[in-house]
């Protein structure tokens, strides 16, 4: 199994991008109270805030802070998926390695990360976030899509659409963990 290089900082702000090994499926948002749940249950056992969230069909962007002295967002993470996991039924095709290793084959295994730095950083990230829904076309506008941390929020008026989007094109070059990235 390989032996990934993640930089864990105590007490960070982070940007994830976690997506299913099906991209084509819809789980998270047909079973939105299961997510919800288990990240509520993971939350409660390994403490962290969500600064800002999507949820896609396929995937979840979000802005994690962890608490000082905290730094292990993988164990976390490790237990939502597994939570949700469990709670599935079992539908999906699961490829014999997988099979061997008692996992299922709901999760891509692996999950991206960035360390947000600044608060440029900070605002890009939640943009993109806030903006992916209609980037992907699901919707038409930011407060369209329901299960966003927008309708928290707020922080972001309709009017400022076009801005956002202008900004989030203009980030081209950046990396997001989305498809086709590296």
């Amino acid at each position: 199994m390989p032996n990934y290089r993640r930089l864990y900082r105590p007490g960070g702000c982070w940007f994830f991008t976690v997506n299913l090994a099906d991209r084509q499926a819809t789980l998270l948002t047909d079973h939105i109270d299961l997510l919800r749940d288990a990240m509520r249950e993971t939350n409660s056992r390994f403490p962290f805030h969500i600064d800002a969230i999507v949820i896609l069909p396929d995937h979840i962007h979000t802005i994690w802070t962890l608490p000082e002295g905290h730094h292990d967002f993988s164990v976390r993470w490790r237990r939502i998926k597994a939570l949700f996991s469990k709670r599935m039924p079992k539908t999906e095709w699961i490829a014999p390695n997988r099979r061997s290793r008692g996992e299922r084959g709901i999760w891509q295994r692996r999950f991206w990360e960035q360390l947000i730095e600044d608060d440029d950083a900070y605002d890009r990230c939640v943009d993109y976030i806030y903006f992916n829904p209609v980037a992907h076309g699901y919707v038409q506008t930011i407060a369209e899509w329901p299960h966003s941390s927008f309708h928290r929020d707020r922080r972001i008026e309709e009017h400022e659409l076009s801005e956002i989007r202008q900004r989030v094109e203009a980030m081209h070059d950046a990396k997001f963990g989305e498809r086709g990235e590296v």
